[in-house]
């Protein structure tokens, strides 16, 4: 019996047209062109279904509202398919796969993002390949986690960043291998694949709150007493985009307070480096040890994304902040490989 999967369309520049103010999506279009593509109804392809966001979503506006539309897409459907694949604009789409890895709780079937840099309208498109590829490893009894395939690459999608605006190659996962890589077959890495184990919780959904979750870039010269007035209790989480192995500056004398501060307020701060590679190390130098001493959380080798949606995930459930600063630092998804 052939496989079903749910085409999930949400927006993006693979479903885009162009217009006289550049490319934009074009509702009740998207199908029409897919239905005439010869390749999606080949006997080795699963059978599919289309379902089309109404509005259709520009992915710079898409946030926790739109992360639950998508994550209640699949919930109701989560029976009738054996895998879903969402189209989604490239802008954030590391982020809305790092969001749904943790709302799509107990996962035993594949979610594969996808997109394109060129709209599939174009001659010369990636879209044509991005979407038969996810739609094979959709169909197939082999992913249970939330995935992101773009240019050839099957990554974790809580591993995943864009990392370029323009090449068709957009998508990277600095700190982990890719879970399959299509070439003249789709090659996995099944060792590298979260596995539920021997649990059979059921699957179900678990929709993030609104929460107040803040991202600051540190840079040199940056005044630390600028963001003292942000760290009240009205700030659920911070993630702090630190150099290196999380060095932080000390010389205006007010990260120690600001942090302390803000963690007697009940704000989880959780250290990520701004270098793709490589992994947070608190304590390692001396300019990171305030950060310790303060409260700080390390993210390890965590993306920002990954980390933004970990804390709205975590708060979401009401944990107590003393065990959200412990699951910062745990692996719940395969999101981060803690130091031993």
């Amino acid at each position: 019996m052939k496989k079903k999967i749910c085409l999930i369309y949400t927006g993006g520049t693979i479903g885009m047209v162009p217009s006289k103010d550049g490319y934009e999506t074009k509702a009740n279009y998207f199908e029409e062109i897919l239905r005439g593509i010869p390749e999606l109804f080949d006997e080795s392809m699963p059978d599919w279904d289309f379902l089309e966001f109404s509005p259709l979503l520009d992915s710079s506006n898409i946030a926790v509202s739109e992360w639950n539309q998508i994550g209640r897409a699949i919930a109701d459907r989560y029976e009738a398919y054996d895998g879903f694949v969402i189209l989604h604009g490239t802008d954030t789409m590391a982020y809305t796969a790092s969001a749904l890895s943790f709302m799509l709780e107990n996962l035993r079937k594949p979610v594969v993002l996808t997109g394109a840099q060129i709209p599939l309208c174009r001659v010369r498109s990636d879209a044509r390949e991005n979407l038969i590829a996810s739609m094979m490893i959709a169909a197939e009894d082999v992913v249970q986690e939330v995935c992101l395939f773009f240019g050839g690459k099957l990554l974790r999608g809580n591993r995943s960043v864009k990392v370029s605006a323009d090449g068709l190659q957009a998508f990277d996962s600095p700190n982990y291998p890719p879970l399959a890589t299509a070439g003249i077959d789709i090659e996995y890495n099944r060792s590298l694949l979260l596995s539920p184990g021997g649990s059979f919780s059921p699957f179900h959904l678990t929709e993030f709150t609104e929460t107040n979750i803040g991202v600051i870039k540190v840079f040199p010269g940056i005044s630390f007493s600028l963001f003292e007035p942000i760290m009240t209790e009205n700030m659920n989480g911070i993630v702090l985009e630190t150099f290196g192995a999380g060095n932080m500056p000390t010389y205006d004398n007010m990260l120690l307070p600001v942090i302390r501060k803000a963690f007697e307020s009940g704000t989880i701060v959780t250290v990520c480096s701004q270098c793709q590679q490589g992994t947070v190390h608190l304590g390692a130098y001396a300019v990171s040890s305030p950060l310790v001493d303060a409260g700080a959380v390390s993210g390890y080798d965590m993306t920002t994304e990954a980390a933004v949606a970990k804390l709205y995930y975590l708060f979401t459930l009401g944990v107590p902040v003393g065990r959200i600063k412990a699951l910062m630092e745990q692996s719940l998804r395969g999101e981060l490989s803690p130091m031993d």
